[in-house]
C-alpha cells in the first residue's frame, strides 16, 4: 500500500545512510572573494518574487512528505516555519492522499498551519488525472510534476514506462490555472531534457541534483535483492553541473537542490545561475523537534548566504547571479565535455 511505502520512506531517510557517496560538486565552486566588497552587510536583500509570490529567502523547504499519519507532524511543523519566515514549502507527492482520502489531512495542514506562505503541490508526471485534486487539496499557489525514472527502476514493482511524459506534461500544464514546474527526485536534469521541459510550458525547474538523498539507495533497503540498488547507488548529473546545464539552457526560474547543506551550498548554486535553492533532509531532521528547530535551521541558512554575498559583494540576488565564481576539478571537466564555457564564470 502506497501509505506503508511512505512510512518506509520515512524511516529510511532518517535512520540510515541514504547519501550519494559521490559529492555535489560544490566544494568545487569557489566564489572570488572582494576584499573590498564595497556594501553595506545589514543591508544586503535575500528577498525575492517566484512564480508571482513575495518570498523573504530564496531558501525553499522541498518535498518531503505525505500521505501516512506520521507525516502529518512533519508537514505540520514545516508549515509552521514556511508561515512565520515567508519562504515556500513543497508537499511530498499527493497521490497517496488523492486515491487515500483518508491520509488527505497529512497534506491539507500545510495550508491550514500556513495560510499565507507559497505551497507547491506534487503529482507525478503521469498522473494527470491527480492535478486538479492536488492543488485543492492544499490550495496550492503551485503545482510540482516530480521525475523519478532512477527510483522507479530499482523500486520493487517500479512503472518504467516513461513513454508520453512530455505530452503528459504539457497537458498539465495547459489545464492549470497555477503556475506548473518540474522537479527531478535526486538524479539532476540535463540542458537537453530542461529544453524540452520549457517547450512543455513549464514555469520552473527544479534540477535536484546527485549528491544528496539517493533514492536508488532507499529502495536498495527495500529491495529482496540488493544488486541493481547498489550499482545505481550514485547515479545521476551532479547539482552544481546540472544547475549550470540548465540555468544556461532557459528562460525560467531555476531550483538548485540535492545536497545543499549550508547557506554557503545555495549561494555557490545562485552565483552559477539559480534562482532558488531547495533543501530537504536538514529539516526533515529538524522537523521533529519542531517548528522552531526548522526556524533555527533556516535562519542559519540565510546568515550563511547573506555573509557569502557579503564576501562577493553581493548586495541582492541578482548581484550575486553575476558575481564571479571558479569551477574547479571534475565539475569543470564535466561542463567542459558537455560543451558549457566555464571560464566566463570567473571574468564576469
Amino acid at each position: 500500500m502506497i501509505s506503508d511505502r511512505k512510512l518506509e520512506h520515512l524511516i529510511l531517510c532518517t535512520s540510515c545512510d541514504v547519501e550519494y557517496r559521490k559529492s555535489t560538486g560544490f566544494e568545487e565552486i569557489e566564489m572570488v572573494h572582494r576584499a573590498i566588497p564595497e556594501i553595506n552587510r545589514e543591508k544586503i536583500d535575500i528577498g525575492l518574487d517566484f512564480l508571482g509570490k513575495e518570498l523573504s529567502s530564496p531558501i525553499m523547504i522541498s518535498a518531503i512528505t505525505g500521505g501516512h499519519p506520521a507525516a502529518l507532524k512533519i508537514n505540520r511543523e514545516l508549515a509552521r516555519a514556511a508561515e512565520e519566515l515567508g519562504i515556500a514549502l513543497g508537499l511530498g507527492s499527493q497521490r497517496a492522499g488523492v486515491e487515500h482520502p483518508e491520509v488527505e489531512e497529512t497534506y491539507a495542514i500545510a495550508r491550514k498551519e500556513a495560510p499565507s506562505a507559497m505551497l507547491v503541490g506534487n503529482i507525478g508526471s503521469s498522473h494527470i488525472e491527480y492535478a486538479e485534486r492536488a492543488v485543492e487539496m492544499i490550495d496550492a499557489d503551485a503545482l510540482a510534476v516530480h521525475l523519478n525514472p532512477l527510483q522507479e527502476s530499482i523500486q520493487p514493482g517500479g512503472d518504467v514506462d516513461s513513454t508520453g511524459a512530455l505530452e503528459s506534461i504539457s497537458s498539465i500544464v495547459k489545464s492549470m490555472d497555477v503556475p506548473v514546474m518540474v522537479k527531478e527526485t535526486g538524479a539532476g536534469i540535463s540542458s537537453e531534457d530542461a529544453i524540452k521541459l520549457e517547450a512543455c510550458g513549464v514555469a520552473a525547474i527544479d534540477v535536484a541534483g546527485a549528491g544528496g538523498t539517493s533514492w536508488a539507495a532507499v529502495e536498495t533497503y527495500r529491495a529482496d535483492d540488493r544488486y541493481l540498488g547498489e550499482l545505481f547507488w550514485d547515479w545521476g548529473i551532479p547539482t552544481a553541473a546540472s544547475t549550470v546545464e540548465v540555468a544556461e539552457s532557459v528562460n525560467v526560474p531555476v531550483i538548485a537542490s540535492g545536497g545543499i547543506r549550508s547557506g554557503l551550498d545555495a549561494a555557490k548554486a545562485i552565483a552559477l545561475g539559480a534562482t532558488m535553492a531547495g533543501i530537504a533532509l536538514p529539516v526533515l531532521e529538524a522537523a521533529g523537534q519542531g517548528y522552531r528547530a526548522v526556524i533555527r535551521v533556516i535562519e542559519r541558512f540565510n546568515e550563511a548566504l547573506k555573509t557569502a554575498m557579503y564576501l562577493a559583494g553581493a548586495e541582492t540576488l541578482d548581484d550575486l547571479r553575476n558575481s564571479q565564481v571558479i569551477i574547479m576539478g571534475r565539475t569543470r571537466e564535466w561542463l567542459n565535455e558537455r560543451g558549457f564555457e566555464t571560464i566566463k564564470y570567473a571574468r564576469r
